[in-house]
Formats: C-alpha cells, sequence, structure tokens
C-alpha cells in the first residue's frame, strides 16, 4: 500500500517512516551536495545516515522537493523524527509531525555555561514536556551533554547516548603515493585556520619545500590571502577531498580555539590512511586514538592566539615571527620533521565509524 500526503500529493514510503528535520542548515542540501560540493559534517553525516536507513529528510528552508529531501509540509504520516541540532526547534516538529517520537541529534559543543548550553535552558519546557531522546556524536559531548540536561529541572530522565557520525565502508587506503612536503587543512576556517598558517610560516622557514593545501566545506567565508606555499583550493566534492587527505604527509589541524565534538576530517582522514596532526582537546583523542598525532594545548598557546583571535592572517605574521623565534612552533616542527624522515604513523579505518556499524546503532537506538 502506497500513502500520499494531501498537501503535495507526493508518495510515502510505508517502510519508511522515518524523518530528519534540519531547522538549521544555512542552505538546502541533499546527496549531490556531498558529491558535487563541499558539505560541512553534520549534514554529511545526515546524508549518509537518511540514505542508509531509508528516511526522508525535511530542512526548514526548502521549498522544492529533491527525491527523499523535502519541505517540512510535504511529509506526514511519520513515526519518528530526529531533529537536528536546536533543541528550541522540538516545539515545531511536534507541531509539523503529532504523534511522533522525538529524538534530539546534537553535534555541537555543549557544556554547562556555554552560548549553545543556553539554548537547552531556553527549551527546557519543551524538553521537559516531549521528553526526546538525545544523541551525540562523541562520549566527549556526551559527557557534556549529559551534565547541561542534569540541570534542567524535570528533565533527569532524559536519555543521552552515543552513536559516532560515519564513514563510508569504502574508504580505505590506496596504492596513491604520499607527497613528504604536502599538508592539507580540510576544515572549516573558524577551527583554527588563522592559527593554523602561523604554525605553517614556522614550518616552511625549517622546510622551504612544504606546501599546505586549504579547502573549505563552504559554509565559512575566509579571505584567501597570498601566502607562501599556501593552495587554495576553495569547496572541493567530497571525492577531490579525500584524494587531497590521500597524498598528504598529514592532515594538518593544529586546532585548539574549536574543539571538536567528533571531527569527520579525522575519522576521514584515517580511513583513507593519512596520520592527523592536532591538539589533544575535544573528541581528538577519542577518534585518533593514536597520541603520536595528538600535541597538547598548553597556556602559551592560549595566551598567544587569545588576543590575535579575530586578526587577518597578513596582520599575524610579526606576531607569528616572534612567537616562533621563542619556540612557540617548536612541536609541530619536530612532528613533522619525524614524520617526512619516515616516522609518519600508520593509520587505516577504524571499525567504530563504519556507515554499515552506524548504522544498525541508529536502527537499534530507533526500535527501542
Amino acid at each position: 500500500m502506497v500513502e500520499y500526503c494531501a498537501e503535495a500529493s507526493l508518495p510515502l514510503r510505508t517502510m519508511a517512516p522515518l524523518l530528519f528535520f534540519d531547522p538549521m542548515c544555512p542552505r538546502p542540501y541533499s546527496d549531490a551536495s556531498l558529491r558535487d560540493g563541499g558539505l560541512a559534517g553534520t549534514e554529511a553525516s545526515t546524508v549518509r545516515i537518511a540514505a542508509a536507513l531509508d528516511a526522508w529528510v525535511a530542512q526548514h528552508n526548502r521549498s522544492e522537493a529533491e527525491g527523499r529531501y523535502r519541505p517540512p509540509s510535504a511529509v506526514a504520516h511519520v513515526r519518528h523524527v530526529v531533529v537536528l541540532r536546536d533543541p528550541r526547534s522540538l516545539k515545531a516538529a511536534a507541531r509539523l509531525f503529532p504523534g511522533a517520537r522525538l529524538t534530539l541529534w546534537v553535534h555541537d559543543r555543549i557544556e554547562p555555561g556555554s552560548s549553545r548550553a543556553r539554548w537547552f535552558v531556553a527549551a527546557a519546557a519543551q524538553l521537559r514536556a516531549l521528553q526526546p531522546d538525545i544523541v551525540c556524536v562523541s562520549d566527549y559531548q556526551r559527557e557534556r551533554v549529559a551534565a547541561t540536561v542534569a540541570l534542567l529541572p524535570g528533565c533527569a530522565s532524559i536519555a543521552v547516548r552515543r552513536i559516532y557520525n560515519p564513514v563510508d565502508d569504502a574508504i580505505a587506503p590506496d596504492a596513491t603515493p604520499v607527497d613528504a612536503r604536502k599538508l592539507v587543512f580540510l576544515s572549516s576556517p573558524n577551527k583554527g585556520l588563522r592559527f593554523a598558517l602561523d604554525a605553517f610560516r614556522a614550518l616552511r622557514r625549517r622546510f622551504p619545500d612544504l606546501r599546505l593545501a586549504v579547502a573549505n566545506p563552504g559554509y565559512k567565508s575566509f579571505a584567501a590571502a597570498g601566502q607562501a606555499g599556501v593552495e587554495w583550493l576553495g569547496s572541493l566534492p567530497h571525492a577531490r577531498v579525500l584524494t587531497e587527505a590521500r597524498s598528504a604527509l598529514c592532515t594538518f589541524s593544529p586546532n585548539f580555539v574549536i574543539p571538536e565534538t567528533f571531527g569527520l576530517v579525522f575519522a576521514e582522514s584515517r580511513a583513507v590512511g593519512t596520520p592527523v596532526l592536532t591538539h589533544d582537546c575535544g573528541a581528538a583523542r577519542e577518534v585518533l586514538v593514536d597520541p603520536a598525532q595528538l600535541l597538547p594545548v598548553t597556556l602559551c598557546l592560549r595566551a598567544y592566539e587569545a588576543p590575535l583571535h579575530r586578526l587577518a592572517p597578513a596582520w599575524r605574521a610579526a606576531p607569528a615571527l616572534l612567537a616562533d623565534r621563542l619556540g612557540l612552533f617548536d612541536a609541530y616542527i619536530e612532528r613533522i620533521a619525524r614524520w617526512r624522515d619516515g616516522g609518519r604513523p600508520r593509520v587505516g579505518p577504524d571499525p567504530r565509524f563504519r556507515l554499515s556499524v552506524v548504522a544498525a546503532e541508529w536502527r537499534s537506538h530507533l526500535a527501542a
């Protein structure tokens, strides 16, 4: 039997009564967005999981249907709705899809006192009334979300669990030659790119042949400036991102500015056989496991970055040179020198993040 939505006369599959509702995406996205252009980790994970579970995806700013991707009013008879990121949208989801069981799937850094925690405080009445399950993308994030929810009156019984973000099962190392002169930065620019460019200046003083290829998912703008050795790739299709990572000495992500709650770029770099050089903060240790890929976040690093955080790269050149002379970037120099000299870590796909494994965890959660 095929059901129809009266508002849009669209056939609905009774085999897929699940819908992901995105109330925050800056623009509509779909499978084609992942295939043909840049897409952020939250949206990329939604695309993969929705396909694996044969689910609908409704987006607040979508006006036209595109396969499983629909305007919110164009889907009916849904039994389970997964609301992305924003607890303040639970009330709208309950109104749009009456009777559906609700899950809140969070991706952001949420801990008591944070700006995102204030969303939970604002939505406390909705959380208390609707009692949604909450799914987090790492144990690091789950601990902090649980602490945030525990402070809300009447919300102690809300279940908070972890399901990792997925990496396609087919992604694996291949025979691509590794270029010891190439580093890649494949994250949103607000995740420490300015600092990464400062550190790269110091690296290039020691290794003049070194290059840094910078890609941007495209949802945060960044004015690309001329810097020796830096190649600006812009927003890339997912297959091209993997190609760039495969041939690199490492994914260079010295980010402590916005700690990753999962770090899909970490997991995918591992999957193609490319190590990551990053800091031991957020979920980095949980995803990478290997301490050789992690550097501590020191007080000196934080003291350096705090006053410079919003400055354009060109204005940071002089402070970066002074910091280099004082040894601030020595840990990166030592690690890259070691990896270029044959000590590069051997990495590969992590079964915890396989799409087939993650999809099975989602099915188990939805069936509970």
